[in-house]
């Protein structure tokens, strides 16, 4: 009898997870389609996320705009060609490391191959600041942006999958760093965790650095990008991202627990809203997506909530 009750509980919550992805989609497809006609540059909130989240939805059965997927890549791929010139000269584009290895790791979700033109980017990143010292963002756009544990995560990604053999080299260095240097916030431990894992750290050190992450979770089951702040839809998606891809199930309780602050914050629209703590540096303009001054860091939050969700389907038994 017990068994059969956790296998309707379990169906419910799938349908529950479904129901919510379903809703997230449509939006996460029209803004992020929207802006291939608003701007000329690749985002890391309008391209990266809004990719990880419709490439994991499409690999859990959902239908997605395939049409809009590959003009996602493509897109990004000629921001990159937009901005060769730089490349060459070792300056990158606008956001430099953090946009240099969101825009990879847009690619390599998508399918992408090494070229030409993505191993001069990974030249780039491999080249980027001291080479002893982690990389780091050049602006202050919290949380996405501004903590090195982000840039040095990615950029260890980037380089492990576009990168040469001599380049790796520094993802030895970078892994050191990340070992013995410790997080100050709910960023910084995910990007900390995951760039511990893909820089192939001692399996001992990534269950310390995850179980430090779930020692974080709040009892709604969230977690807070700050101490001082309320659970919000980014914090909670981006961690269990990076507990997934450090071996959590989603069957387990901090996993679960997760999910349904998730499921419980979902707006009727679909969206989840998380205000913003940057300072605009550019002119605003709309992007298709709700929430006015705070649409960057919703459809963000969005793209990691709807990612975490998906990432459970396949977990839970009929």
């Amino acid at each position: 009898m017990l068994a059969l009750a956790l296998l309707a509980l379990f169906a419910q919550d799938e349908d529950a997870v479904r129901a919510a992805v379903r809703k997230a989609l449509p939006l996460l497809e029209k803004s992020s389609a929207q802006i291939l006609e608003t701007k000329t540059c690749f985002t890391c909130h309008h391209q990266a996320l809004p990719v990880l989240a419709l490439q994991t939805a499409k690999a859990r059965g959902f239908d997605v705009d395939e049409k809009n997927l590959k003009a996602q890549a493509k897109y990004t791929w000629d921001s990159l060609v937009a901005g060769k010139d730089r490349y060459t000269q070792g300056k990158g584009q606008g956001g430099e490391v953090g946009t240099a290895s969101y825009a990879l790791w847009t690619l390599e979700l998508s399918g992408w191959k090494p070229d030409d033109t993505t191993g001069l980017v990974a030249t780039y990143i491999a080249n980027y600041g001291k080479k002893d010292d982690p990389w780091k963002h050049t602006s202050a756009r919290p949380p996405s942006e501004g903590s090195p544990f982000t840039a040095t995560a990615l950029a260890i990604r980037s380089l492990q999958t576009f990168g040469t053999t001599d380049q790796k080299a520094r993802i030895e260095r970078a892994r050191e760093w990340l070992v013995k240097t410790k997080p100050a916030d709910t960023e910084e431990r995910v990007f900390r965790l995951r760039g511990l894992k893909y820089a192939g750290a001692e399996a001992k050190v990534v269950e310390a650095a995850a179980a430090e992450l779930v020692a974080t979770q709040r009892e709604d089951g969230g977690w807070a990008q700050l101490e001082k702040l309320e659970s919000d839809a980014y914090a909670t998606g981006s961690a269990l991202f990076a507990l997934f891809e450090s071996g959590m199930k989603p069957a387990d309780e901090p996993y679960r627990r997760g999910l349904k602050f998730l499921l419980g914050s979902q707006k009727e629209d679909g969206t989840w809203h998380v205000a913003t703590r940057s300072k605009p540096i550019q002119k605003y303009f709309e992007s298709g997506f709700p929430h006015e001054k705070d649409q960057f860091i919703s459809i963000t939050a969005t793209g990691w909530s709807v990612t975490a969700l998906a990432i459970s389907i396949r977990e839970m038994p009929r």
